[in-house]
């Protein structure tokens, strides 16, 4: 297994494991892809098994005024292919991410998930916690199910 930055090369094989994450709603299209990768501050970490990626996550780097001026950090969109769930390619692009968060000097990485105790359980074990803040959304979109 391979962990490395996607780019617009790899938009065929995201979008298709997008679609696992998303199920029927609408996804981007290949500019929508290639304007994500190519954005200051943002990554999108993949692990490849030979050339197929097979999990993904998406690390926002923002700047801040508070802590010293350090930034902090974002992650949205973490999957992996229903196919290789549970083998712990979820687990290696998480610690990609926050080696790569940590790396950059961000004093926190934040994250937004699912009720599910599956989804919050698989955060957890990874030292996220729910104990500190609250996170609260607003949508113009439907909420996925």
């Amino acid at each position: 297994m391979t962990v490395r930055a996607l780019t617009a090369g790899d938009t065929k094989q995201a979008l298709d494991l997008y679609r696992d994450l998303v199920g029927d709603a609408p996804l981007g299209t290949d500019d929508a892809f290639a304007a994500v990768v190519t954005h200051t501050g943002t990554t999108v970490l993949g692990v490849f098994s030979d050339t197929t990626l097979v999990a993904m996550a998406t690390l926002h780097i923002l700047p801040n005024v508070t802590q010293g001026g350090r930034p902090y950090a974002l992650v949205e969109n973490v999957v992996t292919q229903r196919d290789h769930r549970g083998t712990g390619q979820g687990r290696r692009v998480m610690q990609a991410v926050i080696d790569a968060a940590w790396a950059a000097d961000c004093y926190k990485i934040m994250l937004l998930t699912g009720r599910t105790a599956d989804a919050r359980g698989f955060y957890e074990k990874l030292g996220f916690g729910a104990d500190e803040k609250w996170g609260m959304t607003i949508r113009r979109a439907p909420v996925r199910n």
